[in-house]
């Protein structure tokens, strides 16, 4: 077997318009398809970055709280390359996202990085390219 590369990741909301207004306004996706599955009663939104499809917005009714975080089993963080972390951090705060950290400085590369979070919690990170 021989992966051709990373198809798409799946992130599940508790408050779908939230999160949705957040990855397409904020952070810039363009939505591909957009999904009722009434027999889930879910949303299940497609997203594109520059035309790659990346990610899967889920609404689901029954949905369960990360175990702990952000250290569960799983998925730890979904990260985006950005050619200037400090003018990206800025940019977050200006959009009102309330949980931005300070910039850091990989240790190994020495490029520098974030994290923030998305309406879920979810742990996303801006790493400088």
């Amino acid at each position: 077997m021989k992966l051709l590369g990373i198809h798409h990741v799946a992130i599940l909301t508790d408050d779908y318009e939230k999160s949705k207004k957040f990855y397409t306004e904020v952070l810039g996706f363009q939505v591909m398809a957009e999904t009722y599955r009434e027999n889930r009663n879910s949303w299940k939104l497609d997203l594109a970055l520059d035309g790659g499809y990346m990610i899967e917005l889920f609404s689901f009714p029954d949905f369960r709280e990360r175990a702990s975080f952000p250290e569960a089993k799983g998925l730890r963080h979904l990260a985006f390359s950005v050619a200037d972390v400090e003018q990206a951090r800025t940019f977050l705060l200006d959009k009102g996202v309330e949980k931005v950290e300070e910039i850091r400085i990989d240790e190994l590369t020495g490029k520098t990085f974030l994290f923030f979070y998305d309406p879920n919690g979810q742990p996303l990170e801006l790493y400088e390219t």
